[in-house]
């Protein structure tokens, strides 16, 4: 492959005679190299919370919910037209209902969630992350969330009491609080889901929220929550319009929107650094106009287009978006693969923690990088680079050789 001559003017012109690189040149590739891995690095970290937010969520909630307006009798077969279908792998019923819990003097208000213990183990992860005692829901047992158990200060073994609201509309009649045995409690990592319910046998469940029988939904799990579209759809069609089928997307729809919404603009602002590196390299070629003035004129003199002379100085913009769209991505991927050593020394020499866990409730920052951002990213800085060098490409182009040839 043949490369034109203005490519090997563009690389003698990005060398002084002196120095193997210009300062200013070095400064507008840092620049680049800056922006591209401050892009590169905010990005991947939102993917990162967008990927964890969808894994606790999905940790504790079914893939879609076949709920109605009114309870759902207990029926083997709607259970068995559900399974039916090809994506469907797990099957669960459950109630649910606001109840008030009193451990001591403490009181808090979770959502009681009845659950079929062994069905449950289809649908939910809860089971896989019991930090203390186990998943047991016989009898008058319940699990609940490590912040729950936390605000109310209780611990595997413990009682607590559990008052069903549906009493309080009924002065007439006194009924006593529920007393249920904490049997395990369950940690996913997200505050809402770990502070905000109280998982009991469904048996139990109807006693506090007055469900004489039957459910108030079904949780399906699929084989694959990012393709759960399809399945829900064909759910609809085979319930009738009696039901009511959400997807685990449909529930979370604000959340994964925010993010998304969150993710765009930062993109925007964090391109804005590359706005100003490619500011600088414009700087850079109207220096090199300037000081290239007589060596312009020769080359027009002896031929060269007015074409040829522009190609010049959009290579070299190319060249230095290049080089530093290289040394950023390195840069980047480099720091994401050591950020939580990165986070951890940081702690260390300042002497306070960066990011609480009890706060934010991460033990480490996450992060994933997908090809589809990088050629966005990539794509941008290149073209933003190129751009920054027309305007000394065009000025160059005016240049009448008697004139600059004048300047000598």
């Amino acid at each position: 492959m043949h490369l034109p001559s203005s490519f090997f003017l563009a690389l003698k012109y990005l060398k002084p005679k002196r120095t193997f690189l210009s300062a200013v040149t070095v400064i507008s590739v840092l620049g680049v190299t800056l922006g591209v891995a401050v892009l590169i690095i905010v990005q991947s970290v939102m993917n990162g919370f967008n990927d964890m937010w969808r894994e606790k969520i999905l940790a504790f909630n079914a893939h879609i919910l076949v709920e109605a307006y009114e309870p759902i009798p207990d029926a083997e077969d709607l259970f068995e037209t559900i399974a039916a279908n090809p994506d469907v792998v797990g099957v669960s019923p459950f109630v649910r209902g606001l109840v008030f819990v009193q451990a001591g003097d403490r009181v808090a208000t979770p959502l009681v969630f009845g659950v079929d213990p062994d069905r449950e183990r289809q649908v939910s992860q809860v089971p896989k992350h019991i930090v203390r005692g186990s998943f047991s829901l016989e009898d008058d047992e319940t699990v609940l969330g490590a912040d729950l158990a936390r605000e109310l200060g209780v611990r595997v073994g413990d009682t607590l009491l559990v008052h069903a609201p549906h009493h309080f509309t009924q002065p007439d009649e006194f009924a006593l609080p529920e007393e249920l045995t904490v049997s395990g409690i369950y940690e996913l990592g997200m505050f809402e889901i770990d502070i905000g319910y109280l998982l009991t046998s469904l048996f139990t469940a109807r006693e506090l929220t007055g469900l004489d029988a039957g459910m108030h939904g079904i949780q399906v799990m699929t084989r694959d929550p990012l393709q759960v579209r399809g399945p829900a759809l064909a759910l609809r069609e085979a319930l009738g319009q009696r039901f009511l089928v959400r997807t685990w997307e449909d529930l979370n729809r604000q959340l994964f929107a925010a993010l998304r919404v969150e993710k765009n603009l930062m993109f925007m602002l964090m391109l804005c650094i590359t706005l100003v590196a490619a500011f600088s390299i414009t700087n850079t070629l109207i220096n090199v106009v300037v000081q290239k003035t007589k060596e312009i004129g020769l080359l027009k003199s002896v031929g060269f287009t007015s074409g040829s002379v522009m190609r010049i100085f959009v290579w070299q913009g190319l060249l230095q978006g290049l080089l530093g769209t290289v040394l950023g991505t390195g840069l980047a991927l480099w720091f994401l693969a050591y950020r939580n050593d990165i986070l951890g020394f940081l702690n260390r020499r300042m002497g306070v923690e960066l990011l609480p866990k009890e706060l934010y409730h991460l033990s480490e920052i996450p992060a994933s990088t997908s090809r589809q951002d990088l050629l966005l990213i990539i794509g941008c800085v290149l073209v933003i680079c190129t751009l920054a060098g027309l305007i000394p490409a065009f000025r160059a182009a005016r240049l009448e050789p008697s004139r600059a040839l004048r300047y000598e």
